[in-house]
């Protein structure tokens, strides 16, 4: 029997409770992510951030980039693992957004789940944190929702927003390319948060547990797949300003070429020569274990390149070894050819 003073809202299984102790649990997270310019601390009803911070542009262009995460939320969940998986969230929305040049000021998340555990909830925002660090941006605000009698009570999803700025005429974009440029790939950390519904498929169909060792990981199965997703706006960003860019491409769902032709002119396209570089063990794997042609796991998978800058022949040096000094591993792996079409052509075999 319901005790006396349990709500009806409670008795319906939304845990009010439970949710301000979320609220508790996440502020210190929350406050790690904070930048200067924002006005006032977590529980409001909407963000606030001052925009007279922004005068110093002549010409200012905000963007905008809105994500999720996928299915790779039920690795986590079979895992019982949800500090990483707030981190790819970030990496899938400021990566979009760094793609014209813009620098990221703010993140909102939004949070579904079947029932409110706030350690779980705290969990999930720690990585949210963690990445927006990693980005400079703020964590501004966010949402979590108890949709119980609609999501199992251990399932939830997570989404995202973030707003970013960037002068008028520093906008990256396909009119900045030109034949001759250099396709210069940075490194992912593996599959980055796309591509989960066919890894998961290959996974079942294999019967391969979590917890299973793979000798070629050096770890588990659910380990390598919750690898969190590589952020790179704020090693895009370095480089806008010590070299010149034409445009960038972040490689998620749709694999290499399908995102690098979504940044290129119709006028031109471009090659990648295979041979440039050699992709992690997760992929070759999950190749082998699903018996996946060339075709599929290209197609859906970066193959481990998680960004693309197009640059001129004489930034090229500069840009490598910039990124280098960062810690991120970067390598030519292709050029821009004046042929029409806006295609990209995968040559060659992998080393």
């Amino acid at each position: 029997m319901d005790a006396p003073n349990t709500s009806a809202y409670a008795r319906a299984g939304v845990d009010i409770e439970a949710g301000e102790r979320a609220v508790d649990l996440l502020k210190t997270s929350v406050g790690r992510t904070r930048r200067p310019e924002v006005i006032g601390g977590l529980g409001g009803f909407a963000g606030l951030f001052d925009a007279s911070t922004l005068a110093r542009y002549q010409h200012p262009v905000l963007a905008t980039s809105t994500d999720g995460v996928g299915t790779k939320v039920a690795i986590a969940q079979a895992m019982d693992v949800h500090t990483t998986i707030g981190h790819d969230l970030v990496g899938m929305l400021v990566d979009d957004l760094v793609v014209c040049g813009a620098e990221p000021l703010f993140v909102t998340d939004y949070i579904a789940c079947g029932r409110l555990v706030p350690e779980r909830i705290a969990d999930i925002v720690s990585g949210i944190a963690d990445a927006c660090v990693l980005a400079g941006a703020s964590l501004l605000g966010g949402e979590t929702a108890e949709h119980p009698g609609l999501l199992e009570p251990d399932a939830y999803d997570v989404a995202g927003a973030t707003t970013g700025i960037v002068e008028r005429d520093k906008m990256l974009g396909a009119e900045r390319v030109r034949p001759g440029d250099v396709l210069v790939a940075m490194a992912a950390s593996g599959l980055h948060s796309n591509g989960y519904s066919l890894v998961r498929h290959v996974v079942a169909e294999a019967g391969w547990a979590l917890d299973r060792e793979v000798p070629e990981f050096g770890r588990t199965l659910g380990e390598e797949l919750l690898e969190p997703t590589r952020i790179y706006a704020l090693d895009c960003l370095a480089l806008t300003e010590a070299c010149e860019v034409r445009v960038l491409s972040h490689v998620t769902g749709g694999g290499l070429a399908n995102n690098l032709s979504r940044v290129l002119p119709e006028s031109l396209s471009a090659v990648v020569e295979r041979s440039s570089w050699t992709p992690p063990a997760v992929f070759s794997v999950l190749q082998e274990l699903g018996r996946l042609t060339a075709a599929d796991v290209e197609a859906t998978w970066n193959m481990g390149v998680g960004m693309v800058a197009v640059l001129p022949p004489e930034s090229v040096d500069t840009a490598v070894s910039l990124l280098a000094s960062r810690g991120l591993p970067a390598w030519v792996c292709g050029r821009v050819e004046d042929v029409p079409g806006g295609r990209v052509e995968l040559v060659g075999d992998h080393r």
